[in-house]
């Protein structure tokens, strides 16, 4: 059986996850929602953003249904999954109402505004699960090749222990959705925009850190566009990650980890284009790494869609992690206001 995707918010997450679909095989694009009235003619390829395939989306829309009314839209009986793409402050009220419907959820990063919020989605989905119905956050950095790369290097012990890790993602302001993206009541600014993929990533190769320790300021959102943080974990490592939206027009974007190991080290830039991943392993000639395999988004929609075929809830990400992940960006939040570490 094809599954049908209902797509909930119609701006570049959305045509990137629609992008990402093609990859994907035994789904399909059903319905698309929007209340206001924006691309429900299917055209996204105005749709612009900081990764992705630059040449947009078009849909046929003889194949699709749109909708304004959200309640019409999740009452579809040929959606299986509502993919909710909307601004972050629309995600609790949206993901609740489409799990209630019946509906599967994979609901876009940060998956809350709040910890708070996040708690009470994290709640609704295991309510949710014990019907057969299952919602996953859209965190696509654990997805993708290069960071499972990271990942795999950080838990496997091949090169022995971890001694540090260092995480970077940063960027001009964005410059589609202005609305939302620059108005940090709505979006968390680039803290929880932008800096929460780094945040998760941590997570899932460290666990969740005991203590956090950071310093920031804002710039274009009014709330934190720039934050530099050191996390304390379990395995005693070096750990800090840097995010930014407050680089000068034309700057572009640039996301790059360095993970230094016993025996390897293993470095990403994604401003080196095709050379981006090296591997310096103790005693061999440095190289560079091209690795096959879909990218994050194509990655984390087969995960939640193999799941759902299996009648399970995806593992690799989980809504108590996107949850998890929002609690540790309030709490740098508070420590680069108070100027002290806070204990998580």
């Amino acid at each position: 059986m094809t599954l049908q995707f209902g797509f909930l918010g119609l701006g570049f997450m959305a045509a990137t996850h629609i992008q990402a679909l093609a990859h994907v095989p035994g789904t399909s694009v059903g319905a698309i929602c929007n209340p206001s009235g924006r691309n429900l003619d299917g055209d996204l390829t105005r749709v612009g953003g900081n990764v992705g395939d630059p040449n947009g989306v078009r849909l046929d829309m003889t194949q699709v249904r749109a909708y304004r009314d959200v309640s019409e839209f999740l009452a579809d009986p040929a959606i299986h999954i509502v993919d909710i793409t909307t601004p972050t402050k629309t995600h609790i009220e949206l993901a609740i109402a489409a799990l209630k419907a019946g509906t599967h959820v994979l609901v876009e990063k940060p998956m809350t505004r709040t910890a708070e919020e996040g708690r009470r989605l994290a709640d609704a989905a295991r309510e949710a699960a014990a019907r057969g119905v299952f919602l996953m956050p859209a965190m696509c950095l654990r997805f993708w090749p290069e960071w499972q790369a990271a990942h795999d290097a950080i838990v496997g012990g091949q090169y022995g222990r971890v001694l540090s890790a260092r995480f970077r993602r940063v960027a001009q302001a964005p410059g589609w959705g202005h609305g939302h993206f620059l108005t940090a009541a709505d979006s968390g600014g680039a803290l929880l925009d932008l800096h929460i993929h780094d945040v998760d990533f941590i997570r899932h190769c460290f666990g969740h850190p005991s203590r956090v320790f950071s310093r920031g300021h804002t710039k274009v959102s009014g709330g934190i566009d720039h934050v530099v943080s050191q996390y304390d974990t379990a395995s005693g490592a070096v750990v800090s990650a840097e995010g930014s939206w407050a680089m000068t027009p034309g700057f572009g974007f640039c996301m790059a980890y360095t993970v230094v190991l016993e025996r390897a080290t293993l470095d990403y830039d994604s401003s080196r284009g095709t050379e981006a991943l090296r591997r310096y392993v103790e005693g061999q000639p440095a190289e560079t790494l091209k690795l096959d395999g879909p990218n994050g988004y194509a990655g984390q929609i087969q995960h939640f869609v193999d799941s759902i075929r299996a009648g399970k809830a995806p593992t690799v990400v989980t809504a108590d992690d996107g949850a998890a992940a929002v609690a540790v960006c309030e709490a740098e939040a508070e420590s680069i206001r108070t100027g002290l570490p806070v204990t998580l």
